[in-house]
Protein backbone atom coordinates (compact mmCIF):
# COMPACT_ATOMS: atom_id res chain seq x y z
CA UNK A 1 0.00 0.00 0.00
CA UNK A 2 1.27 3.45 -0.88
CA UNK A 3 2.29 5.76 1.93
CA UNK A 4 1.48 9.45 1.78
CA UNK A 5 4.45 11.81 1.56
CA UNK A 6 3.71 15.53 1.75
CA UNK A 7 6.09 17.61 -0.34
CA UNK A 8 6.97 20.92 1.30
CA UNK A 9 6.25 23.02 -1.76
CA UNK A 10 3.44 24.94 -3.37
CA UNK A 11 5.07 24.44 -6.78
CA UNK A 12 3.41 21.70 -8.90
CA UNK A 13 6.57 21.51 -11.03
CA UNK A 14 8.69 20.56 -8.02
CA UNK A 15 6.07 17.97 -7.00
CA UNK A 16 6.30 16.37 -10.47
CA UNK A 17 10.09 16.43 -10.33
CA UNK A 18 10.12 14.64 -6.97
CA UNK A 19 7.53 12.12 -8.24
CA UNK A 20 9.90 11.28 -11.09
CA UNK A 21 12.82 10.69 -8.70
CA UNK A 22 10.65 8.51 -6.42
CA UNK A 23 8.70 6.76 -9.20
CA UNK A 24 9.94 3.31 -8.15
CA UNK A 25 9.00 3.76 -4.50
CA UNK A 26 5.76 3.04 -2.66
CA UNK A 27 5.18 6.71 -1.85
CA UNK A 28 2.16 8.67 -2.97
CA UNK A 29 3.26 12.31 -3.13
CA UNK A 30 1.02 15.27 -2.48
CA UNK A 31 1.59 19.01 -2.29
CA UNK A 32 1.57 20.78 1.08
CA UNK A 33 -1.58 22.58 2.27
CA UNK A 34 -1.89 25.93 0.49
CA UNK A 35 -2.27 27.90 3.73
CA UNK A 36 0.90 26.47 5.30
CA UNK A 37 4.10 28.39 4.69
CA UNK A 38 7.31 27.72 6.59
CA UNK A 39 9.75 30.60 6.85
CA UNK A 40 13.24 29.60 5.74
CA UNK A 41 15.31 30.97 8.61
CA UNK A 42 18.18 28.47 8.39
CA UNK A 43 21.72 29.54 7.55
CA UNK A 44 22.37 26.46 5.41
CA UNK A 45 20.43 24.51 2.79
CA UNK A 46 20.29 21.53 5.17
CA UNK A 47 18.84 23.61 8.02
CA UNK A 48 16.10 24.98 5.76
CA UNK A 49 15.23 21.51 4.41
CA UNK A 50 15.01 20.10 7.96
CA UNK A 51 12.90 23.02 9.14
CA UNK A 52 10.40 22.71 6.29
CA UNK A 53 10.10 18.90 6.50
CA UNK A 54 9.61 18.94 10.26
CA UNK A 55 6.98 21.70 10.27
CA UNK A 56 4.99 20.19 7.39
CA UNK A 57 5.04 16.74 9.02
CA UNK A 58 3.88 18.07 12.40
CA UNK A 59 1.15 20.18 10.80
CA UNK A 60 -0.24 17.42 8.56
CA UNK A 61 0.50 14.36 10.72
CA UNK A 62 2.06 12.67 7.69
CA UNK A 63 5.54 11.87 6.46
CA UNK A 64 7.02 14.95 4.77
CA UNK A 65 9.89 15.69 2.42
CA UNK A 66 11.53 19.05 1.79
CA UNK A 67 14.47 20.29 -0.16
CA UNK A 68 16.40 23.50 -0.26
CA UNK A 69 18.84 24.28 -2.98
CA UNK A 70 20.78 27.05 -4.56
CA UNK A 71 23.95 28.30 -6.12
CA UNK A 72 27.18 28.97 -4.23
CA UNK A 73 29.89 30.96 -6.02
CA UNK A 74 33.44 30.75 -4.65
CA UNK A 75 34.50 34.30 -5.55
CA UNK A 76 31.37 35.65 -3.80
CA UNK A 77 32.10 33.78 -0.56
CA UNK A 78 29.33 31.28 -1.27
CA UNK A 79 26.69 33.83 -2.31
CA UNK A 80 23.91 33.80 -3.33
CA UNK A 81 23.67 30.58 -1.26
CA UNK A 82 20.45 30.21 0.75
CA UNK A 83 19.30 33.51 -0.78
CA UNK A 84 19.51 32.17 -4.37
CA UNK A 85 15.76 32.46 -4.97
CA UNK A 86 15.63 35.90 -3.35
CA UNK A 87 18.59 37.40 -5.26
CA UNK A 88 16.14 39.23 -7.52
CA UNK A 89 12.46 39.30 -8.44
CA UNK A 90 12.81 36.89 -11.38
CA UNK A 91 15.39 34.74 -13.15
CA UNK A 92 16.58 37.57 -15.40
CA UNK A 93 17.18 39.88 -12.42
CA UNK A 94 18.92 37.13 -10.42
CA UNK A 95 21.28 36.27 -13.30
CA UNK A 96 21.93 39.96 -13.97
CA UNK A 97 22.84 40.62 -10.35
CA UNK A 98 25.11 37.57 -10.21
CA UNK A 99 26.99 38.59 -13.36
CA UNK A 100 27.34 42.21 -12.17
CA UNK A 101 28.71 41.10 -8.80
CA UNK A 102 31.20 38.72 -10.44
CA UNK A 103 32.24 41.33 -13.03
CA UNK A 104 35.55 40.38 -14.65
CA UNK A 105 36.51 37.98 -11.84
CA UNK A 106 38.59 35.15 -13.31
CA UNK A 107 37.66 32.60 -10.62
CA UNK A 108 34.21 31.55 -11.86
CA UNK A 109 34.06 28.29 -9.83
CA UNK A 110 30.61 27.55 -8.43
CA UNK A 111 28.45 24.68 -7.30
CA UNK A 112 24.77 23.94 -7.10
CA UNK A 113 23.80 22.37 -3.77
CA UNK A 114 20.60 20.51 -2.88
CA UNK A 115 19.77 19.33 0.64
CA UNK A 116 16.80 17.02 1.24
CA UNK A 117 15.21 16.06 4.55
CA UNK A 118 12.45 13.56 5.35
CA UNK A 119 10.48 13.82 8.59
CA UNK A 120 8.22 11.24 10.20
CA UNK A 121 4.67 12.23 11.21
CA UNK A 122 5.97 13.46 14.60
CA UNK A 123 8.26 15.93 12.85
CA UNK A 124 11.50 14.07 13.60
CA UNK A 125 14.06 14.18 10.79
CA UNK A 126 14.85 10.57 9.90
CA UNK A 127 16.70 10.99 6.61
CA UNK A 128 18.94 13.69 5.18
CA UNK A 129 20.93 13.80 1.98
CA UNK A 130 22.89 16.35 0.03
CA UNK A 131 23.90 16.54 -3.60
CA UNK A 132 26.41 18.84 -5.27
CA UNK A 133 27.16 19.62 -8.91
CA UNK A 134 30.40 21.50 -9.58
CA UNK A 135 30.66 23.97 -12.41
CA UNK A 136 31.50 27.54 -13.27
CA UNK A 137 29.65 30.74 -14.09
CA UNK A 138 29.80 31.98 -17.68
CA UNK A 139 30.12 35.67 -18.55
CA UNK A 140 26.76 35.59 -20.39
CA UNK A 141 23.72 33.26 -20.52
CA UNK A 142 23.81 30.34 -22.95
CA UNK A 143 20.93 27.95 -23.72
CA UNK A 144 17.14 28.06 -23.68
CA UNK A 145 16.20 25.25 -21.30
CA UNK A 146 15.96 24.93 -17.55
CA UNK A 147 15.23 27.74 -15.14
CA UNK A 148 16.90 29.91 -12.55
CA UNK A 149 20.66 30.16 -12.99
CA UNK A 150 20.79 27.29 -15.53
CA UNK A 151 21.82 29.49 -18.52
CA UNK A 152 25.01 30.69 -16.77
CA UNK A 153 25.94 27.45 -14.92
CA UNK A 154 28.46 25.62 -17.11
CA UNK A 155 29.56 22.04 -16.41
CA UNK A 156 33.07 21.63 -17.95
CA UNK A 157 32.99 17.82 -18.08
CA UNK A 158 29.85 17.97 -20.28
CA UNK A 159 30.85 21.22 -22.05
CA UNK A 160 27.27 22.45 -21.63
CA UNK A 161 25.29 24.76 -19.37
CA UNK A 162 22.36 23.28 -17.48
CA UNK A 163 20.16 25.26 -19.92
CA UNK A 164 21.72 23.42 -22.89
CA UNK A 165 21.30 19.91 -21.44
CA UNK A 166 18.51 17.47 -22.12
CA UNK A 167 16.24 16.91 -19.14
CA UNK A 168 17.62 13.38 -18.67
CA UNK A 169 21.26 14.51 -18.77
CA UNK A 170 20.65 17.32 -16.29
CA UNK A 171 18.71 14.97 -14.00
CA UNK A 172 21.57 12.43 -14.05
CA UNK A 173 24.31 14.89 -12.98
CA UNK A 174 22.48 17.68 -11.16
CA UNK A 175 22.71 18.51 -7.48
CA UNK A 176 19.08 17.42 -7.03
CA UNK A 177 19.69 14.18 -8.91
CA UNK A 178 22.73 13.43 -6.73
CA UNK A 179 20.76 14.21 -3.55
CA UNK A 180 17.98 11.81 -4.58
CA UNK A 181 20.51 9.09 -5.51
CA UNK A 182 21.73 9.29 -1.89
CA UNK A 183 18.19 9.53 -0.47
CA UNK A 184 16.41 6.59 -2.11
CA UNK A 185 18.58 3.83 -0.55
CA UNK A 186 18.01 5.39 2.87
CA UNK A 187 14.25 5.31 2.29
CA UNK A 188 14.52 1.63 1.40
CA UNK A 189 16.48 0.88 4.60
CA UNK A 190 13.68 2.46 6.62
CA UNK A 191 11.28 0.02 5.04
CA UNK A 192 9.11 2.84 3.77
CA UNK A 193 10.07 2.58 0.11
CA UNK A 194 10.06 -0.49 -2.11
Amino acid sequence: MAKLLVVATGNPGKLQEMQAYLADSSWELTIKPENLDVEETGETFAENARLKASEIAKFTGNWAIADDSGLAVNALNGAPGVYSARYGNNDTERIGRLLRELGDEKNRQARFVCAIAVANPCGEIVIQSEGICQGEILFAPCGDGGFGYDPVFYVPEKQLTFAQMTTDLKKSISHRGNAFKALVPQLRKLGVAD
